[in-house]
């Protein structure tokens, strides 16, 4: 006999000022992964929209607002524009290594360095080492830290560029953060490189899907993730194409501290 699957409880978070649309209210509802099935869990919820935040599986739910709709590149279909084979091209030396989700101290100063680049004063500025170690070592799915490095001469591990954490699900990969040295003089297009080497892995593996995050209309924080087309929309009827000319921007919500409320 075989014992009774536990349905997760779910949450809401309280209702705190949105970081992407002037004069709105976010607020979240969330589930814990946790337990031999997170894996499975996390797979069925991000098809409908979850992204995770170490332990947890969330999504958008705020009252009066529905513009964050889930995105995903078709992976066996994208082909790089000329600019984007360009960034391959003069990136082609790094070395590419998939690493466990274990915190490194240099793994956080590239991220401090990113951060007081790209995002001056944001939500994450003040992210300590202990913060970034939760970020990349609580999950209980199946994890990893693929990291970008500079060649050495003599074969040796070079200097670390580019990170990125990524779950591997089901049917694709999925960018839970990225973060690379965006001040590097000779380095262009970090950030489009780990995007395009993740969806080179997802077809590499069989995967069709590489999951990216919120699609925010009207937001210009991270336009360029909507360069990698096909896209796929998730809407009231499932997942679907995003029109080539859809006048739309991607973005995506760093990690936060949840205040947690439970449903009644």
């Amino acid at each position: 006999m075989t014992a009774p699957v536990r349905f997760p409880r779910f949450f809401v978070t309280s209702p705190a000022p949105c970081p992407y649309l002037p004069g709105k209210t976010e607020r979240k509802v969330f589930t814990e992964l946790n337990g031999p099935n997170s894996d499975a869990l996390n797979d069925a919820l991000s098809r409908i929209g979850f992204r995770r935040s170490q332990n947890v599986a969330y999504r958008p739910s705020c009252a009066d607002c529905r513009a964050c709709v889930s995105v995903r590149v078709v992976a066996g279909e994208f082909r790089p524009s000329s600019s984007q084979k360009r960034t391959e091209k003069r990136n082609a030396d790094l070395v590419v290594s998939e690493c466990r989700p274990w915190a490194t101290a240099e793994q956080f100063s590239l991220l401090q360095r990113y951060l007081s680049h790209r995002h001056p004063g944001g939500g994450m500025a003040a992210m300590d080492e202990i913060d970034f170690a939760d970020m990349v070592e609580h999950t209980s799915v199946s994890s990893v830290v693929i990291e970008y490095r500079e060649p050495r001469d003599d074969g040796g591990p070079g200097r670390l560029i580019a990170a990125c954490l990524t779950d591997r699900q089901g049917d694709g990969l999925s960018m839970i953060y990225s973060f690379f040295a965006a001040d590097h003089p000779e380095r262009q297009g970090l950030g489009n490189l780990i995007i395009m080497d993740h969806i080179v892995r997802a077809r590499s593996a069989g995967l069709p899907y590489v999951y990216m995050g919120y699609w925010v209309k009207g937001s210009d924080r991270m336009a360029y993730k909507t360069r990698y087309r096909p896209m796929e929309v998730l809407g009231p009827n499932g997942w679907s194409r995003m029109p080539d000319d859809a006048d739309a921007t991607v973005t995506e919500a760093a990690p936060q501290p949840l205040k947690l409320r439970a449903f009644a």
